[in-house]
Protein backbone atom coordinates (compact mmCIF):
# COMPACT_ATOMS: atom_id res chain seq x y z
CA UNK A 1 0.00 0.00 0.00
CA UNK A 2 1.02 3.30 -1.03
CA UNK A 3 -0.04 6.75 1.26
CA UNK A 4 -0.60 9.67 -0.77
CA UNK A 5 0.77 13.08 0.79
CA UNK A 6 -1.50 15.76 1.04
CA UNK A 7 -0.68 19.05 -0.94
CA UNK A 8 -1.25 21.42 2.30
CA UNK A 9 -1.10 19.17 5.59
CA UNK A 10 -2.73 22.87 7.71
CA UNK A 11 -5.15 20.75 9.81
CA UNK A 12 -6.08 21.13 13.51
CA UNK A 13 -8.70 18.79 14.91
CA UNK A 14 -11.65 20.67 16.91
CA UNK A 15 -12.24 19.30 20.56
CA UNK A 16 -15.01 17.11 20.80
CA UNK A 17 -17.53 17.09 23.81
CA UNK A 18 -16.40 13.22 24.61
CA UNK A 19 -13.03 12.17 23.09
CA UNK A 20 -12.44 8.33 22.73
CA UNK A 21 -9.48 6.79 23.76
CA UNK A 22 -8.50 6.10 20.23
CA UNK A 23 -9.21 10.63 19.57
CA UNK A 24 -5.50 11.51 19.61
CA UNK A 25 -3.83 9.02 17.72
CA UNK A 26 -5.67 10.13 14.12
CA UNK A 27 -3.64 12.68 12.17
CA UNK A 28 -2.82 13.46 8.61
CA UNK A 29 -0.78 10.65 8.40
CA UNK A 30 -2.72 8.47 10.18
CA UNK A 31 -6.50 8.36 9.01
CA UNK A 32 -7.85 4.80 8.47
CA UNK A 33 -4.53 3.45 6.84
CA UNK A 34 -6.11 0.03 6.52
CA UNK A 35 -7.21 -1.78 3.63
CA UNK A 36 -10.81 -0.87 2.75
CA UNK A 37 -11.89 -3.89 1.02
CA UNK A 38 -11.30 -6.93 2.76
CA UNK A 39 -13.26 -9.11 0.55
CA UNK A 40 -11.93 -8.34 -2.77
CA UNK A 41 -8.09 -7.53 -1.96
CA UNK A 42 -5.30 -6.33 -4.07
CA UNK A 43 -1.14 -6.19 -2.99
CA UNK A 44 -1.25 -2.50 -4.70
CA UNK A 45 -3.26 0.74 -3.93
CA UNK A 46 -3.31 4.30 -3.03
CA UNK A 47 -4.89 6.15 0.25
CA UNK A 48 -6.04 9.26 -0.42
CA UNK A 49 -7.38 9.82 3.05
CA UNK A 50 -5.60 12.32 4.86
CA UNK A 51 -5.94 16.59 5.07
CA UNK A 52 -7.72 18.15 1.81
CA UNK A 53 -8.66 21.62 0.66
CA UNK A 54 -12.28 22.57 1.69
CA UNK A 55 -14.69 24.63 0.28
CA UNK A 56 -17.90 25.77 1.50
CA UNK A 57 -20.32 29.28 0.26
CA UNK A 58 -18.50 32.01 1.83
CA UNK A 59 -15.87 30.38 3.52
CA UNK A 60 -12.43 29.84 1.49
CA UNK A 61 -9.13 28.34 2.70
CA UNK A 62 -10.05 25.58 5.24
CA UNK A 63 -8.60 22.44 5.34
CA UNK A 64 -10.08 18.74 6.19
CA UNK A 65 -8.96 15.38 7.50
CA UNK A 66 -10.92 12.84 4.92
CA UNK A 67 -12.99 10.98 5.75
CA UNK A 68 -14.15 12.32 8.95
CA UNK A 69 -17.32 14.00 8.21
CA UNK A 70 -17.44 17.69 9.05
CA UNK A 71 -19.81 17.80 11.64
CA UNK A 72 -17.16 15.88 13.47
CA UNK A 73 -14.44 16.74 15.49
CA UNK A 74 -11.75 15.01 13.83
CA UNK A 75 -12.48 16.55 10.46
CA UNK A 76 -11.16 19.93 11.90
CA UNK A 77 -14.37 22.01 10.35
CA UNK A 78 -17.08 20.76 12.93
CA UNK A 79 -20.25 21.95 11.39
CA UNK A 80 -22.30 20.92 8.92
CA UNK A 81 -22.70 22.57 5.18
CA UNK A 82 -25.25 21.50 2.82
CA UNK A 83 -22.51 22.19 -0.06
CA UNK A 84 -18.86 21.22 0.09
CA UNK A 85 -16.02 21.03 -2.03
CA UNK A 86 -13.10 18.80 -1.68
CA UNK A 87 -9.62 19.20 -3.59
CA UNK A 88 -6.68 17.36 -3.13
CA UNK A 89 -3.65 16.52 -5.41
CA UNK A 90 -2.14 13.24 -5.97
CA UNK A 91 0.63 11.18 -7.96
CA UNK A 92 0.25 7.76 -9.72
CA UNK A 93 3.05 5.46 -8.71
CA UNK A 94 5.32 4.82 -11.39
CA UNK A 95 5.30 0.97 -11.40
CA UNK A 96 1.63 1.66 -12.54
CA UNK A 97 2.10 2.28 -16.20
CA UNK A 98 0.48 0.48 -18.57
CA UNK A 99 -2.58 -0.21 -16.20
CA UNK A 100 -5.83 0.86 -16.01
CA UNK A 101 -6.71 3.09 -12.66
CA UNK A 102 -9.74 3.11 -10.18
CA UNK A 103 -10.93 5.75 -8.10
CA UNK A 104 -13.15 4.57 -5.16
CA UNK A 105 -15.30 5.75 -2.48
CA UNK A 106 -16.46 4.09 0.45
CA UNK A 107 -19.24 6.62 0.86
CA UNK A 108 -20.34 10.08 0.40
CA UNK A 109 -23.53 11.56 1.62
CA UNK A 110 -25.94 12.69 -0.05
CA UNK A 111 -25.28 13.20 -3.53
CA UNK A 112 -21.31 13.30 -4.76
CA UNK A 113 -19.93 14.95 -8.13
CA UNK A 114 -16.17 14.15 -9.05
CA UNK A 115 -13.63 15.20 -11.21
CA UNK A 116 -10.00 14.58 -12.19
CA UNK A 117 -8.17 17.02 -13.59
CA UNK A 118 -10.98 19.35 -14.36
CA UNK A 119 -12.67 16.03 -16.55
CA UNK A 120 -16.44 14.86 -14.63
CA UNK A 121 -15.63 11.13 -13.70
CA UNK A 122 -18.51 10.63 -11.41
CA UNK A 123 -21.96 11.53 -10.35
CA UNK A 124 -23.37 9.04 -7.24
CA UNK A 125 -26.46 9.49 -5.47
CA UNK A 126 -27.05 8.04 -1.95
CA UNK A 127 -24.81 8.40 1.30
CA UNK A 128 -24.38 4.76 2.06
CA UNK A 129 -23.50 2.65 -0.59
CA UNK A 130 -19.68 2.78 -2.22
CA UNK A 131 -19.20 4.02 -5.98
CA UNK A 132 -15.84 3.94 -8.25
CA UNK A 133 -14.73 5.78 -11.65
CA UNK A 134 -12.03 4.54 -14.34
CA UNK A 135 -9.98 7.85 -14.43
CA UNK A 136 -7.59 6.22 -16.36
CA UNK A 137 -8.34 8.09 -19.57
CA UNK A 138 -7.83 11.77 -17.55
CA UNK A 139 -4.92 11.54 -15.88
CA UNK A 140 -2.15 13.47 -17.49
CA UNK A 141 1.41 12.23 -18.45
CA UNK A 142 3.10 11.59 -15.06
CA UNK A 143 3.11 14.25 -12.33
CA UNK A 144 0.63 15.77 -9.76
CA UNK A 145 -2.98 15.21 -11.12
CA UNK A 146 -5.70 16.78 -9.40
CA UNK A 147 -9.34 15.42 -7.97
CA UNK A 148 -12.02 17.65 -6.89
CA UNK A 149 -15.26 16.51 -4.89
CA UNK A 150 -18.54 18.50 -5.05
CA UNK A 151 -21.02 16.81 -2.22
CA UNK A 152 -24.30 18.34 -1.35
CA UNK A 153 -26.38 17.03 1.58
CA UNK A 154 -29.27 18.17 3.26
CA UNK A 155 -29.45 15.87 5.72
CA UNK A 156 -33.44 15.25 7.18
CA UNK A 157 -34.62 18.12 4.97
CA UNK A 158 -34.11 16.06 1.37
CA UNK A 159 -35.33 13.38 0.41
CA UNK A 160 -32.55 10.87 0.82
CA UNK A 161 -32.45 7.67 3.21
CA UNK A 162 -31.02 9.65 6.64
CA UNK A 163 -31.47 7.10 9.42
CA UNK A 164 -30.67 9.08 12.70
CA UNK A 165 -29.03 11.70 11.24
CA UNK A 166 -31.08 15.34 11.62
CA UNK A 167 -30.28 18.63 11.17
CA UNK A 168 -32.12 19.60 14.67
CA UNK A 169 -30.34 16.71 16.91
CA UNK A 170 -32.08 15.35 20.27
CA UNK A 171 -34.13 12.62 21.87
CA UNK A 172 -33.26 9.47 19.40
CA UNK A 173 -32.24 11.68 16.31
CA UNK A 174 -28.33 12.52 16.25
CA UNK A 175 -25.89 14.82 14.18
CA UNK A 176 -25.97 14.54 10.83
CA UNK A 177 -22.96 13.36 8.95
CA UNK A 178 -22.13 15.07 5.63
CA UNK A 179 -20.08 14.75 2.25
CA UNK A 180 -17.38 11.93 2.64
CA UNK A 181 -17.07 9.63 5.45
CA UNK A 182 -15.24 6.50 4.37
CA UNK A 183 -12.08 6.04 2.87
CA UNK A 184 -11.06 7.33 -0.65
CA UNK A 185 -8.77 4.86 -2.66
CA UNK A 186 -7.07 3.99 -5.88
CA UNK A 187 -5.92 0.88 -7.24
CA UNK A 188 -4.25 -0.22 -10.73
CA UNK A 189 -5.80 -3.32 -12.98
CA UNK A 190 -5.43 -4.71 -15.90
CA UNK A 191 -7.71 -3.55 -18.40
CA UNK A 192 -9.53 -7.54 -17.99
CA UNK A 193 -9.95 -7.28 -14.32
CA UNK A 194 -12.80 -8.68 -11.96
CA UNK A 195 -14.48 -5.95 -10.41
CA UNK A 196 -16.61 -7.54 -7.64
CA UNK A 197 -17.21 -11.26 -6.14
CA UNK A 198 -21.02 -12.48 -5.83
CA UNK A 199 -20.79 -15.03 -3.18
CA UNK A 200 -23.96 -17.05 -1.99
CA UNK A 201 -23.19 -20.65 0.57
CA UNK A 202 -25.06 -23.61 1.72
CA UNK A 203 -23.83 -26.21 4.36
CA UNK A 204 -21.77 -27.49 1.42
CA UNK A 205 -20.08 -25.21 -0.92
CA UNK A 206 -19.97 -21.97 -2.37
CA UNK A 207 -21.69 -20.69 -5.35
CA UNK A 208 -19.65 -17.86 -6.72
CA UNK A 209 -20.14 -15.43 -9.66
CA UNK A 210 -17.15 -13.12 -10.42
CA UNK A 211 -18.50 -9.74 -12.30
CA UNK A 212 -15.60 -8.89 -14.99
CA UNK A 213 -15.09 -5.96 -17.01
CA UNK A 214 -12.83 -5.83 -20.09
CA UNK A 215 -12.89 -9.69 -20.49
CA UNK A 216 -12.98 -10.37 -24.24
CA UNK A 217 -12.65 -14.60 -24.67
CA UNK A 218 -11.38 -14.44 -20.76
CA UNK A 219 -12.02 -18.01 -18.37
CA UNK A 220 -12.11 -17.41 -14.55
CA UNK A 221 -10.66 -19.55 -11.84
CA UNK A 222 -11.95 -20.07 -7.90
CA UNK A 223 -9.81 -21.37 -5.75
CA UNK A 224 -11.05 -21.88 -2.09
CA UNK A 225 -8.63 -23.14 0.35
CA UNK A 226 -8.11 -23.20 4.16
CA UNK A 227 -6.96 -20.51 5.59
CA UNK A 228 -3.09 -20.20 4.52
CA UNK A 229 -3.01 -23.94 3.76
CA UNK A 230 -4.70 -26.83 1.15
CA UNK A 231 -6.65 -26.50 -1.89
CA UNK A 232 -9.84 -27.55 -1.20
CA UNK A 233 -11.67 -26.73 -4.61
CA UNK A 234 -11.13 -24.88 -7.70
CA UNK A 235 -13.75 -23.76 -10.53
CA UNK A 236 -13.15 -22.58 -13.91
CA UNK A 237 -15.83 -21.37 -16.38
CA UNK A 238 -16.22 -18.39 -18.79
CA UNK A 239 -16.27 -14.68 -17.41
CA UNK A 240 -19.04 -13.70 -15.40
CA UNK A 241 -20.52 -17.16 -14.82
CA UNK A 242 -21.54 -18.53 -11.95
CA UNK A 243 -19.25 -21.12 -10.45
CA UNK A 244 -20.00 -23.87 -7.54
CA UNK A 245 -17.48 -25.34 -4.88
CA UNK A 246 -17.94 -28.18 -3.01
CA UNK A 247 -16.16 -28.46 -0.10
CA UNK A 248 -14.91 -31.79 1.51
CA UNK A 249 -16.17 -32.14 4.64
CA UNK A 250 -16.98 -28.68 5.36
CA UNK A 251 -16.75 -26.84 8.70
CA UNK A 252 -19.78 -24.32 8.68
CA UNK A 253 -18.73 -20.59 10.32
CA UNK A 254 -21.38 -19.97 13.35
CA UNK A 255 -20.29 -17.68 16.08
CA UNK A 256 -18.98 -20.20 18.25
CA UNK A 257 -16.70 -21.06 15.39
CA UNK A 258 -16.30 -18.25 12.80
CA UNK A 259 -14.44 -20.49 10.70
CA UNK A 260 -13.80 -18.66 6.95
CA UNK A 261 -12.01 -19.96 3.85
CA UNK A 262 -9.76 -18.33 1.55
CA UNK A 263 -10.78 -17.56 -1.84
CA UNK A 264 -8.75 -16.79 -4.87
CA UNK A 265 -10.06 -15.46 -8.19
CA UNK A 266 -8.14 -15.39 -11.47
CA UNK A 267 -9.08 -13.78 -14.77
CA UNK A 268 -6.99 -16.00 -17.39
CA UNK A 269 -6.49 -14.51 -20.96
CA UNK A 270 -7.05 -17.07 -23.79
CA UNK A 271 -3.43 -18.14 -24.27
CA UNK A 272 -3.59 -18.74 -20.31
CA UNK A 273 -1.77 -15.65 -18.94
CA UNK A 274 -3.22 -14.24 -15.80
CA UNK A 275 -4.84 -10.99 -16.28
CA UNK A 276 -5.49 -10.35 -12.82
CA UNK A 277 -5.91 -12.17 -9.03
CA UNK A 278 -7.45 -10.97 -6.25
CA UNK A 279 -7.92 -12.51 -2.71
CA UNK A 280 -10.82 -12.93 -0.67
CA UNK A 281 -12.93 -14.77 1.96
CA UNK A 282 -16.38 -16.42 3.20
CA UNK A 283 -17.67 -18.41 5.53
CA UNK A 284 -20.11 -21.51 5.03
CA UNK A 285 -23.55 -21.07 6.66
CA UNK A 286 -27.17 -21.44 6.40
CA UNK A 287 -30.26 -19.61 8.18
CA UNK A 288 -33.76 -20.33 7.77
CA UNK A 289 -37.30 -20.67 9.55
CA UNK A 290 -38.13 -24.25 10.76
CA UNK A 291 -40.83 -25.70 13.42
CA UNK A 292 -39.41 -26.86 16.66
CA UNK A 293 -40.78 -29.80 18.90
CA UNK A 294 -44.02 -27.98 19.57
CA UNK A 295 -44.79 -27.11 16.28
CA UNK A 296 -43.78 -23.04 17.01
CA UNK A 297 -41.58 -21.41 13.81
CA UNK A 298 -38.38 -21.17 15.22
CA UNK A 299 -34.64 -19.61 13.36
CA UNK A 300 -32.25 -22.11 12.64
CA UNK A 301 -28.68 -21.68 12.14
CA UNK A 302 -26.92 -24.10 10.40
CA UNK A 303 -29.90 -26.91 10.85
CA UNK A 304 -29.63 -25.71 14.68
CA UNK A 305 -32.34 -24.07 16.32
CA UNK A 306 -30.38 -21.15 17.88
CA UNK A 307 -31.66 -18.13 19.94
CA UNK A 308 -30.07 -14.64 18.34
CA UNK A 309 -29.18 -12.31 21.06
CA UNK A 310 -27.65 -9.44 20.80
CA UNK A 311 -27.89 -5.32 21.27
CA UNK A 312 -28.69 -3.02 19.28
CA UNK A 313 -25.82 -0.97 17.27
CA UNK A 314 -26.07 2.76 15.86
CA UNK A 315 -22.34 3.07 15.29
CA UNK A 316 -21.89 6.76 16.19
CA UNK A 317 -18.68 8.15 17.77
CA UNK A 318 -18.23 11.62 19.67
CA UNK A 319 -15.52 12.24 17.94
CA UNK A 320 -16.28 11.26 14.48
CA UNK A 321 -20.02 10.83 14.48
CA UNK A 322 -20.28 8.30 11.72
CA UNK A 323 -16.48 7.48 11.06
CA UNK A 324 -15.02 5.45 13.83
CA UNK A 325 -11.97 7.35 14.80
CA UNK A 326 -9.33 4.49 13.64
CA UNK A 327 -10.30 0.42 12.83
CA UNK A 328 -8.74 -0.88 16.03
CA UNK A 329 -12.26 1.37 17.20
CA UNK A 330 -14.49 -0.21 15.14
CA UNK A 331 -13.40 -3.50 16.19
CA UNK A 332 -13.52 -2.62 19.86
CA UNK A 333 -17.38 -2.40 19.53
CA UNK A 334 -17.93 -5.99 18.44
CA UNK A 335 -15.42 -7.37 20.57
CA UNK A 336 -17.38 -6.38 23.70
CA UNK A 337 -20.49 -7.07 22.34
CA UNK A 338 -18.66 -10.57 22.19
CA UNK A 339 -17.07 -10.54 25.47
CA UNK A 340 -20.88 -9.50 26.99
CA UNK A 341 -21.86 -13.02 25.46
CA UNK A 342 -23.65 -12.00 22.48
CA UNK A 343 -24.03 -13.94 19.59
CA UNK A 344 -25.69 -11.01 17.54
CA UNK A 345 -25.94 -7.77 16.48
CA UNK A 346 -28.43 -5.49 14.87
CA UNK A 347 -26.82 -2.48 12.80
CA UNK A 348 -29.31 0.09 13.12
CA UNK A 349 -30.27 2.43 10.00
CA UNK A 350 -26.96 2.41 9.11
CA UNK A 351 -24.38 0.74 6.54
CA UNK A 352 -20.88 0.54 8.05
CA UNK A 353 -17.29 0.70 6.33
CA UNK A 354 -16.57 -2.97 4.20
CA UNK A 355 -14.31 -3.62 7.19
CA UNK A 356 -16.86 -3.62 10.44
CA UNK A 357 -18.49 -6.68 8.68
CA UNK A 358 -14.96 -7.67 8.16
CA UNK A 359 -14.64 -7.99 12.08
CA UNK A 360 -18.20 -9.44 12.41
CA UNK A 361 -17.01 -12.47 10.46
CA UNK A 362 -14.11 -12.70 12.05
CA UNK A 363 -15.32 -12.27 15.39
CA UNK A 364 -18.20 -14.32 14.79
CA UNK A 365 -21.21 -12.16 15.41
CA UNK A 366 -24.81 -12.63 13.40
CA UNK A 367 -26.20 -9.68 11.99
CA UNK A 368 -29.27 -7.85 11.46
CA UNK A 369 -28.81 -5.26 9.21
CA UNK A 370 -31.41 -2.13 8.88
CA UNK A 371 -32.42 -0.46 5.76
CA UNK A 372 -31.36 3.24 6.55
CA UNK A 373 -34.69 4.87 6.41
CA UNK A 374 -36.37 8.07 4.64
CA UNK A 375 -36.77 11.23 6.64
CA UNK A 376 -39.30 11.12 9.37
CA UNK A 377 -41.17 14.46 7.70
CA UNK A 378 -42.13 12.42 5.02
CA UNK A 379 -43.96 10.47 6.97
CA UNK A 380 -47.02 12.57 6.73
CA UNK A 381 -46.72 14.06 3.46
CA UNK A 382 -49.54 15.56 1.66
CA UNK A 383 -50.53 12.71 -0.90
CA UNK A 384 -48.42 9.16 -2.06
CA UNK A 385 -47.78 11.27 -5.78
CA UNK A 386 -46.85 14.49 -3.97
CA UNK A 387 -43.72 15.27 -5.77
CA UNK A 388 -40.96 14.82 -3.00
CA UNK A 389 -42.08 11.74 -1.98
CA UNK A 390 -42.31 9.88 -5.27
CA UNK A 391 -38.73 10.81 -5.38
CA UNK A 392 -37.98 9.77 -1.94
CA UNK A 393 -39.16 6.54 -2.65
CA UNK A 394 -37.49 6.05 -5.48
CA UNK A 395 -34.26 6.70 -3.72
CA UNK A 396 -34.86 4.35 -0.93
CA UNK A 397 -35.37 1.46 -3.31
CA UNK A 398 -32.47 2.50 -5.86
CA UNK A 399 -30.17 3.14 -2.12
CA UNK A 400 -31.73 -0.68 -0.81
CA UNK A 401 -31.08 -2.44 -3.94
CA UNK A 402 -27.54 -1.24 -3.54
CA UNK A 403 -27.02 -1.94 -0.11
CA UNK A 404 -28.26 -5.53 -0.67
CA UNK A 405 -26.08 -5.72 -3.85
CA UNK A 406 -22.96 -4.86 -1.85
CA UNK A 407 -23.44 -6.65 1.57
CA UNK A 408 -24.81 -10.02 0.19
CA UNK A 409 -21.32 -12.02 0.36
CA UNK A 410 -20.96 -10.96 3.91
CA UNK A 411 -20.76 -13.72 6.23
CA UNK A 412 -22.10 -12.88 9.12
CA UNK A 413 -25.26 -10.80 7.96
CA UNK A 414 -28.47 -13.34 8.06
CA UNK A 415 -31.35 -11.19 7.77
CA UNK A 416 -32.33 -7.61 6.27
CA UNK A 417 -34.73 -4.85 7.96
CA UNK A 418 -35.93 -2.86 5.93
CA UNK A 419 -38.02 -0.65 7.85
CA UNK A 420 -37.94 0.18 11.34
CA UNK A 421 -41.02 1.39 13.81
CA UNK A 422 -43.13 2.60 10.36
CA UNK A 423 -40.26 5.50 9.98
CA UNK A 424 -40.50 6.78 6.23
CA UNK A 425 -42.50 3.34 5.52
CA UNK A 426 -44.80 2.47 2.47
CA UNK A 427 -45.95 -0.60 0.92
CA UNK A 428 -44.26 -2.97 3.32
CA UNK A 429 -44.70 -6.06 1.87
CA UNK A 430 -43.88 -5.56 -1.24
CA UNK A 431 -40.77 -4.27 -0.29
CA UNK A 432 -40.33 -7.03 1.16
CA UNK A 433 -41.00 -9.63 -1.40
CA UNK A 434 -38.68 -7.73 -3.47
CA UNK A 435 -35.90 -7.79 -0.45
CA UNK A 436 -36.61 -11.33 -0.03
CA UNK A 437 -36.52 -12.15 -4.16
CA UNK A 438 -32.64 -10.19 -4.40
CA UNK A 439 -31.49 -12.43 -1.39
CA UNK A 440 -33.31 -15.57 -1.04
CA UNK A 441 -30.79 -17.03 1.56
CA UNK A 442 -31.25 -15.02 4.45
CA UNK A 443 -34.18 -13.83 6.35
CA UNK A 444 -36.43 -10.60 6.31
CA UNK A 445 -37.79 -8.59 8.79
CA UNK A 446 -40.24 -6.75 7.07
CA UNK A 447 -40.97 -4.03 9.76
CA UNK A 448 -39.22 -4.39 12.69
CA UNK A 449 -41.47 -3.03 15.55
CA UNK A 450 -44.85 -2.93 13.37
CA UNK A 451 -46.52 -3.07 17.33
CA UNK A 452 -45.13 0.33 17.41
CA UNK A 453 -46.82 1.72 13.89
CA UNK A 454 -50.65 0.53 13.17
CA UNK A 455 -50.68 2.69 10.54
CA UNK A 456 -48.14 0.37 8.68
CA UNK A 457 -49.29 -3.15 8.99
CA UNK A 458 -47.30 -5.55 7.80
CA UNK A 459 -49.45 -7.82 6.05
CA UNK A 460 -48.05 -11.32 7.35
CA UNK A 461 -44.79 -10.46 5.23
CA UNK A 462 -41.27 -11.41 5.57
CA UNK A 463 -39.96 -14.44 7.90
CA UNK A 464 -40.00 -12.77 11.26
CA UNK A 465 -42.29 -10.81 13.27
CA UNK A 466 -41.09 -8.38 15.43
CA UNK A 467 -42.40 -6.80 19.03
CA UNK A 468 -40.92 -3.15 20.58
CA UNK A 469 -41.25 -2.92 23.85
CA UNK A 470 -39.59 -0.79 26.86
CA UNK A 471 -37.99 -1.42 29.12
CA UNK A 472 -40.21 -5.08 28.26
CA UNK A 473 -39.61 -7.24 26.77
CA UNK A 474 -42.29 -7.85 24.65
CA UNK A 475 -44.20 -11.05 24.44
CA UNK A 476 -45.13 -11.55 20.87
CA UNK A 477 -46.93 -14.77 19.96
CA UNK A 478 -47.17 -16.79 16.83
CA UNK A 479 -49.79 -15.96 14.87
CA UNK A 480 -48.26 -17.25 11.44
CA UNK A 481 -45.47 -19.09 9.98
CA UNK A 482 -42.85 -15.97 10.85
CA UNK A 483 -40.64 -16.87 13.67
CA UNK A 484 -40.83 -13.99 16.93
CA UNK A 485 -38.54 -11.38 17.55
CA UNK A 486 -37.95 -8.46 20.25
CA UNK A 487 -36.39 -6.47 18.30
CA UNK A 488 -36.19 -3.68 20.64
CA UNK A 489 -36.12 -4.01 24.53
CA UNK A 490 -34.02 -2.60 27.42
CA UNK A 491 -32.90 0.86 27.44
CA UNK A 492 -31.53 0.28 31.18
CA UNK A 493 -29.73 4.02 31.33
CA UNK A 494 -27.57 5.36 33.60
CA UNK A 495 -25.60 8.16 33.79
CA UNK A 496 -21.58 8.40 34.46
CA UNK A 497 -20.29 11.92 35.43
CA UNK A 498 -17.77 13.44 32.95
CA UNK A 499 -19.06 10.94 30.33
CA UNK A 500 -21.96 12.15 28.83
CA UNK A 501 -23.20 14.45 25.92
CA UNK A 502 -23.95 18.08 26.96
CA UNK A 503 -27.86 18.03 27.41
CA UNK A 504 -30.40 16.09 28.88
CA UNK A 505 -29.74 12.57 29.84
CA UNK A 506 -32.62 10.26 28.53
CA UNK A 507 -33.38 6.12 28.73
CA UNK A 508 -36.49 4.44 29.32
CA UNK A 509 -35.63 3.72 33.12
CA UNK A 510 -32.64 5.10 34.98
CA UNK A 511 -30.44 3.10 37.32
CA UNK A 512 -28.60 4.97 40.34
CA UNK A 513 -25.09 3.01 39.95
CA UNK A 514 -23.70 0.35 38.17
CA UNK A 515 -24.67 -1.77 40.76
CA UNK A 516 -28.33 -1.23 40.40
CA UNK A 517 -28.01 -1.60 36.49
CA UNK A 518 -26.47 -4.71 37.10
CA UNK A 519 -29.57 -5.85 39.01
CA UNK A 520 -31.74 -4.83 36.74
CA UNK A 521 -30.23 -6.20 33.66
CA UNK A 522 -30.47 -9.99 35.06
CA UNK A 523 -33.90 -9.35 36.36
CA UNK A 524 -34.73 -8.38 33.05
CA UNK A 525 -32.79 -11.29 31.72
CA UNK A 526 -34.93 -13.68 33.43
CA UNK A 527 -37.79 -12.75 31.98
CA UNK A 528 -36.20 -12.45 28.96
CA UNK A 529 -35.15 -16.73 29.29
CA UNK A 530 -38.50 -17.11 30.30
CA UNK A 531 -40.41 -15.49 27.15
CA UNK A 532 -37.98 -17.32 25.38
CA UNK A 533 -38.77 -20.80 26.42
CA UNK A 534 -42.54 -20.04 26.70
CA UNK A 535 -42.92 -18.11 23.67
CA UNK A 536 -40.61 -19.48 21.16
CA UNK A 537 -38.93 -16.20 20.90
CA UNK A 538 -36.44 -16.47 18.16
CA UNK A 539 -34.98 -12.99 18.50
CA UNK A 540 -33.69 -10.83 21.40
CA UNK A 541 -32.39 -7.23 20.57
CA UNK A 542 -31.05 -5.06 23.85
CA UNK A 543 -30.81 -1.29 23.35
CA UNK A 544 -28.31 -0.92 22.95
CA UNK A 545 -24.60 -1.19 22.68
CA UNK A 546 -23.02 2.49 24.00
CA UNK A 547 -24.69 5.56 24.53
CA UNK A 548 -25.69 8.22 21.90
CA UNK A 549 -25.09 11.94 22.57
CA UNK A 550 -28.25 12.33 24.85
CA UNK A 551 -29.45 8.39 25.38
CA UNK A 552 -27.34 6.84 28.22
CA UNK A 553 -29.31 3.43 27.50
CA UNK A 554 -25.66 1.85 26.35
CA UNK A 555 -23.95 -0.91 28.28
CA UNK A 556 -20.93 1.36 27.37
CA UNK A 557 -20.48 5.11 27.87
CA UNK A 558 -20.03 7.08 24.61
CA UNK A 559 -16.93 7.73 24.95
CA UNK A 560 -16.08 3.68 25.29
CA UNK A 561 -14.16 4.05 27.99
CA UNK A 562 -16.76 3.36 31.02
CA UNK A 563 -18.01 -0.61 31.08
CA UNK A 564 -21.23 0.57 32.76
CA UNK A 565 -23.05 -2.92 34.29
CA UNK A 566 -20.85 -5.81 35.84
CA UNK A 567 -19.49 -6.89 32.08
CA UNK A 568 -19.29 -10.46 33.98
CA UNK A 569 -23.01 -10.76 35.31
CA UNK A 570 -24.16 -9.25 32.06
CA UNK A 571 -22.32 -12.40 29.50
CA UNK A 572 -23.42 -14.68 32.19
CA UNK A 573 -27.10 -13.71 31.62
CA UNK A 574 -26.84 -13.10 28.28
CA UNK A 575 -25.57 -16.92 27.57
CA UNK A 576 -28.31 -18.19 29.68
CA UNK A 577 -30.86 -16.69 27.81
CA UNK A 578 -29.27 -18.53 24.42
CA UNK A 579 -29.08 -21.66 25.87
CA UNK A 580 -32.45 -21.57 27.27
CA UNK A 581 -33.63 -21.64 23.49
CA UNK A 582 -31.06 -23.29 21.28
CA UNK A 583 -31.22 -26.64 21.00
Amino acid sequence: MVTASASEPRWRPERPPLDTPWTHQVGPDNALPEYPRPRLVRPRWLNLNGVWEYTTPGRHGEHILVPYPPESALSGIGRHDDRMWYRRTFEVPADWTGDRVLLHFGAVDQVARVWVNNQLVATHEGGYTAFSADVTDVLRAGGEQELVVRAEDTGDRGTFPVGKQANDPGGILYTQASGIWQTVWLEPVGPAHVEWLDIACDHTGFAVTPRVSGADGHRVEVVVTEPGGAELARATGAAGTRLWLPVPEPRLWSPDDPYLYDLTVRLLAADGRVADEARGYAGLRTIEVVLDGQGRPRIALNGRITVLHGPLDQGYWPDGIYTAPTDEALRFDLEQTRLAGFNCVRKHVKVEPARWYYWADRLGLLVWQDMPNLPVLLDNPPGPQAPPVRQARQRFEAELAGMIEQLRGVTSIIGWVPFNEGWGEYDTARIAAEVKAADPARLVIAGSGVNCCHSHPDGGAGDVYDDHTYVGPGRPEARDERALAAGEYGGLGLVVEGRSWPGEPQAYEMAADSRELTARYAEVSRDLAGVVRDNGLSVAIYTQTTDVENEVNGLLSYDRRTIKPDLAVVAEHNRAVIATGSG
